[in-house]
This record gives structure tokens, C-alpha cells and sequence, in this order.
């Protein structure tokens, strides 16, 4: 009997590690995604004709958290589970933005910058910025903001959370280092550093814009690590320049990646890199054991752990 084939959108060693003898493993090329039962895929975008194209195939399992390029119900439609792997890029993507927000407050990169010239009076220069005290907001409280979150408490900061879908017991009440929930106004106005978390859905595309970063504490940091879509780019630059924001780091843009010329990336106080805040050897490993995974228990007649469209059974 034939092994069920297994597409996989971008080349890896070793993956017989994970899927041992179970499956015939093909791709990235698309030469027989049509002979696919399952499939292993990054941020390509999956819709009506990239489904044409595997016919047989029952299972698309997501390497990361964001399902927002794959046509959900297009997949339901047609019978296919769709899976993510919320767990895999947790740590990564956290110490990526407690990264992101070091450099900025820092001033990392002036300082470099300055250093590589030799222009002296590198103290007198410095306006780096003590993070001890500073009040951080996260927008949305899941698994990431939470590490952030244990992060950012423990080099002293203060830490509001925000978030409409929050369990109420979610947040314990009685632990002193417990986050302080606020209403998105709340957040927006006492946030020394911002911090987006948040999936992009309609709900929440372009949810800071102008108006939003009209009602920021004045000088915030702010961080996205989340999806670009969330944030009206020129109105971001648009309080950079007022001073509204006095810093940013961004991971994820709109469009992604941005023109070499687009003004964010030419700024001493942004930084942005290119969407790789999960991208750790560790975090690429654990992301694509957990995709792997899931997709075998569907090939088994098993439920996958973490099923984003459960009416596709159905099918």
C-alpha cells in the first residue's frame, strides 16, 4: 500500500525525524501537491485555486498562530481541518519583542551608528531610555503577551492588559505581579511602551491609526510583533514625527516587506526586521514538530490538539 504524501512549502532536513515511515514527504515545489493529503505550510497564500491544485487533500496545518492567509471557509467547504500551532512560536516571538523594545529604549542603534564614525561624546549623545518603573500595555493577553508580559515584570515594569476576549479568570486577581486590566482608551493613555499581540481580523485591521495614536501617552515606545495589518503605517509615521511616538519596533508590516526606500526603515529611532520574530532555530523546529504532528493524527482518523474549523469534520 502507497504512503500518503505529505507537502511540505519550504525545504527541511532531516524530517524523517518527525514523520518517521508514515508519509512520502514532497515538496516545496508544487510539482505533486496535486497527490497531497496533507499539507505543511508557512504564509503562502492558500484560496479557491491553490485547493484546486490538492484535490485530496485533508489536512492543512499552519506553522505558527495566524491564520489569516488561508481561506477558512474554503477549507471547511471542501472538507480540509485546518490546524495552527499556537504553542510553537510562544518563546521566540516574545523575547523577539522584549528584544525589539531593548533597542529602541537604547538607542542601540545611534549608538552603533555614532561609534562607527568616531564622532566622540558618545555619554553627552545618549538618550537611551531606564525601563524599571515604565508602565507597558499589551493589546490582547495570549500566549506571547503573557511571556512578555513575565518579561517585562521582571526588569520592573508595570504591566496593563487589554483585551475584550479575556477569560475572567484569566488574570489572578490576588498575585501582586498580576497585569492590570483596562479598557483599550485606558491603555492607549498609560502606556509608556505599546505592545500589539492581537490576531488581524476585520475587527481589528487598521485598529491604530490616527486617532488611536492621537490618544497615546505622548513619547510611547511602540511594538508590533503581531501582524502589520493592525497599524495605518502613515499615520504611525505621522506621530513619529510629531513626537507622539518617540520610538518604535515593528517585526511586521504592511506590506511586508516594505520598499527599501519607505521611510521606516531609515529612521534612527525604528527598528523593524523582517517578520522572523518566531524564526529561532528552536522556535522553526518546534513550530513544524507540532504542525507535523497534527497533521499525522488527521491521516490517522484522530482530532487534531488544535483544530481551527471544526465544521470542516463534517466533511
Amino acid at each position: 500500500m502507497s504512503k500518503p504524501v505529505m507537502h511540505i512549502d519550504r525545504p527541511v532536513t532531516d524530517v524523517e525525524r518527525w514523520t518517521g515511515d508514515r508519509v512520502e514527504v514532497v515538496g516545496p515545489d508544487d510539482a505533486r501537491l496535486g497527490e497531497a493529503a496533507a499539507a505543511i505550510v508557512g504564509g503562502i497564500r492558500w484560496d479557491g485555486p491553490r485547493y484546486d491544485l490538492a484535490p485530496d487533500l485533508r489536512v492543512l496545518a499552519r506553522t505558527g498562530i495566524g491564520v489569516d492567509a488561508v481561506d477558512i471557509d474554503e477549507a471547511t467547504r471542501r472538507g480540509v481541518l485546518v490546524v495552527n500551532t499556537p504553542d510553537g512560536p510562544t518563546v521566540s516571538t516574545a523575547e523577539h519583542t522584549m528584544a525589539l523594545l531593548f533597542t529602541v529604549a537604547k538607542t542601540i542603534g545611534p549608538h552603533q551608528d555614532r561609534l562607527r564614525r568616531a564622532t566622540g561624546g558618545y555619554a553627552i549623545a545618549s538618550t537611551a531610555t531606564e525601563l524599571d518603573g515604565l508602565t507597558i500595555g499589551l493589546l490582547a493577553y495570549g500566549r506571547i503577551a503573557r511571556r512578555v508580559a513575565r518579561i517585562a515584570a521582571g526588569v520592573g515594569m508595570r504591566v496593563l492588559v487589554c483585551d475584550p476576549y479575556l477569560d475572567p479568570g484569566g488574570v489572578d486577581a490576588d498575585d501582586p505581579a498580576a497585569p492590570d486590566v483596562v479598557d483599550f482608551d485606558q491603555l492607549l493613555a498609560r502606556s509608556d511602551v505599546l505592545s500589539l499581540h492581537c490576531p488581524l481580523t476585520d475587527e481589528t485591521e487598521r485598529l491604530l491609526d490616527r486617532q488611536a495614536f492621537a490618544r497615546c501617552k505622548p513619547g510611547v515606545i511602540f511594538l508590533n510583533a503581531a501582524r502589520g495589518g493592525l497599524v495605518d503605517h502613515d499615520a504611525l509615521v505621522e506621530a513619529l514625527d510629531a513626537g507622539r511616538v518617540r520610538a518604535a519596533g515593528l517585526d511586521v508590516t504592511d506590506p511586508e516587506p516594505l520598499d527599501p526606500d519607505h521611510t521606516l526603515l531609515h529612521r534612527e529611532n525604528v527598528v523593524v526586521t523582517p517578520h522572523i520574530a518566531s524564526s529561532t532555530e528552536v522556535g522553526r523546529d518546534r513550530m513544524l514538530s507540532m504542525a507535523i504532528e497534527q497533521a499525522l493524527q488527521v491521516l490517522d482518523g484522530e482530532r487534531p490538539a488544535n483544530l481551527v474549523n471544526p465544521d470542516a469534520l463534517a466533511g
